[in-house]
């Protein structure tokens, strides 16, 4: 009896060792289980890190005080009480969030030399990034059904679109916005990783954190893409047929100052609109194209930075009324 055992002893420690060394057979550490992950931004060439917080930061100023400064404007002159102007305040915080959630961060690591990020941040920026990229989604949609409104129905579009309205959208806008928020932040708290997490980004990206996770994925992808379609695919439907029946409704115009006019106030719209939806499409294009993960953090710095810090400039740029009211507000400071 003891000469069986003694093999079978022997065999024991044996597997032992083997389950031991072999990483094959770590056990998957729960996201819960993990204090930090390591962002490695758009490069390693310490040279190169002054010159990109010097950038960024500038960008970040920017775009913070030119939205903020829009909505100074619309909230200063009772002439811009206006539906319009009540979305466009709108999104202009929304653009402010969008940069405020991911710029500080970054800017944080380039001055400390840190790539560091906690978990609860980690879950944080992904949670806000997409609960404002949805709600500026949403919000140009609103947007073009209220130009939609104002050319196809000029004669009822106060009756229409009355300030209960234009409350409700926003808010209705603001709760899809979170409801898909709140499912990227479920399936993000339930992602297992068996290594240490490096994010070849500068922010936490929900694709990314797919492809470094070791546990079954394919049900969270397919559904992260389905949610892209909701707040992504379907409010471009909204507003590819808003313009389909704008432009029908310009083109049967006979003067040619109305359509002059008529197409001028949906010009802004039409400029965010592509250079939102084009950046945000590259973004997701970059995640499943691009052999190098860090090349698709190019397209996101053009989706959290540069869309946000352009928007005031669009709108104040081919907007009468805008400029008229800021020249107003600088003459009463001067």
């Amino acid at each position: 009896m003891d000469t069986i055992c003694i093999p079978l002893q022997l065999l024991f420690t044996q597997y032992s060792l083997l389950f031991q060394r072999c990483p094959l057979y770590m056990e998957p550490q729960n996201l819960t289980g993990v204090s930090e992950f390591f962002l490695l931004g758009l490069s390693d060439d310490p040279d190169l890190q002054p010159l990109l917080f010097g950038l960024f930061l500038s960008m970040y100023l920017v775009a913070m005080l030119g939205n903020l400064l829009i909505i100074l404007i619309i909230s200063s002159d009772p002439h811009l009480h206006t539906p319009m102007y009540f979305f466009l305040s709108n999104l202009s915080l929304a653009d402010i969030s969008i940069s405020t959630t991911t710029i500080p961060k970054m800017l944080v690591n380039l001055q400390t030399h840190s790539k560091s990020i906690t978990y609860a941040g980690c879950l944080a920026q992904v949670t806000f990034l997409s609960l404002f990229a949805g709600l500026e989604s949403l919000l140009l949609t609103v947007m073009a059904y209220d130009r939609l409104v104002a050319i196809c129905h000029p004669l009822h579009y106060l009756v229409i679109m009355n300030p209960r309205l234009c409350i409700l959208l926003v808010l209705a806008s603001f709760a899809v916005s979170l409801l898909t928020s709140l499912l990227h932040y479920l399936m993000m708290s339930q992602l297992t990783f068996c290594t240490k997490v490096e994010i070849p980004h500068f922010l936490c990206d929900p694709p990314q954190l797919l492809n470094l996770a070791c546990s079954d994925t394919s049900t969270s992808k397919i559904l992260i893409y389905f949610i892209g379609t909701i707040v992504g695919g379907i409010p471009l439907s909204g507003i590819l047929y808003s313009y389909i029946r704008i432009i029908s409704s310009i083109l049967r115009v006979s003067s040619s100052a109305a359509k002059s006019k008529a197409f001028s106030t949906c010009g802004s719209h039409l400029s965010v609109v592509c250079l939102f939806y084009g950046t945000g499409l590259g973004v997701y294009l970059s995640s499943a194209v691009l052999s190098s993960p860090r090349k698709g953090a190019v397209p996101s710095v053009m989706y959290t930075v540069v869309t946000p810090m352009l928007n005031p400039f669009i709108y104040s740029l081919r907007n009468k009324d805008i400029k008229s009211t800021l020249w107003r507000i600088i003459s009463r400071i001067a």
